[in-house]
């Protein structure tokens, strides 16, 4: 089982490794900068030497990069777009260097101009990236658009937002889809029942395609199906419950992705209660896999 969750950078990028070891997890989410910032300074070869070596020795099969928020590859405002468009194309660089296979990203909101306006700036924008020197340089980052809960004018949030933009991105071979379960289950789609969830992956295939789903972000919905808000949960503690993460750790078109928590996280100086809480969530997740119940290994 391909099982992690989104651990800081503090202290270096090499210390996520670290953190992850410590909580035997095999799979791993990182900002690759200030997630608030803008600014995103050159990876030094120090910082790329003490990732490299601390990846080698862990037990990490599987690592991706989440975009910082502030990206909006919809927005209308120039600036926000241009700033947007920039930020990608580096945390495509920053990808390959690093040796990591994906960069997921929120895919941005149209802020008033529309769902169609939205999505034909996300295609321009992309095209943009994909055609960048950064994109060229680093032919094997492919990047993960992550559905949305629909809050506001977010995109992203139908699975068939994301096939238009799937659609017409002229290298869409090198896109994916990342399926966040509180937004999925925000936006309406309900997946507790295993007739739910074989409804919604049998429209997410027909859509999209089941071959491009890469990863599951795996969180619990504060809020009621359909509610629209953004508001992750600990594992069983919310709308979806234990029942709901059973149903998709099982599954047997699911079961061999990697599965990230994001799980909430107290102030910087709740480190070690932030931990305990990984753990929890990580053990809770475990003890729904059918195999690890009876015993077996976790593949």
């Amino acid at each position: 089982m391909l099982l992690g969750c989104h651990l800081s950078i503090s202290g270096g990028l090499h210390q996520a490794v670290a953190q992850a070891e410590e909580l035997g997890i095999n799979a791993l989410q990182i900002f690759s900068h200030n997630a608030r910032s803008w600014h995103l300074k050159d990876l030094q070869p120090k910082e790329l030497e003490a990732f490299k070596q601390e990846r080698s020795k862990s037990s990490l099969e599987y690592v991706v990069i989440h975009t910082s928020y502030l990206i909006n590859l919809a927005s209308p405002k120039e600036d926000v777009y241009s700033k947007s468009i920039q930020a990608l194309r580096e945390e495509v660089r920053r990808a390959g260097q690093l040796g990591i296979p994906h960069v997921n990203t929120h895919v941005g909101a149209h802020v008033g101009t529309g769902i169609e306006a939205g999505l034909k700036r996300i295609v321009q924008a992309l095209d943009e990236v994909f055609n960048s020197p950064e994109a060229r340089e680093c032919p094997d980052v492919m990047i993960l658009l992550e559905n949305d809960a629909g809050e506001g004018t977010s995109l992203g949030v139908r699975f068939e937002e994301l096939r238009v933009i799937l659609d017409n991105v002229k290298q869409s071979e090198r896109l994916g889809v990342c399926f966040d379960t509180c937004h999925g289950y925000a936006a309406g789609y309900d997946f507790t029942s295993p007739k739910g969830l074989d409804e919604m992956l049998n429209e997410l295939d027909r859509e999209i395609d089941l071959e491009r789903l890469k990863l599951i972000h795996t969180n619990d919905s504060k809020h009621p199906l359909g509610a629209r808000r953004d508001r992750h949960e600990h594992i069983g503690r919310g709308q979806i419950g234990l029942s709901g993460f059973q149903l998709i750790v099982n599954h047997p078109k699911l079961r061999n992705l990697p599965f990230i928590l994001e799980t909430p996280k107290a102030a910087d100086e709740a480190e070690k209660l932030n931990s305990a809480m990984d753990i929890i969530n990580i053990s809770t997740m475990r003890s729904l896999r059918e195999d690890f119940q009876t015993g077996g290994a976790i593949r």
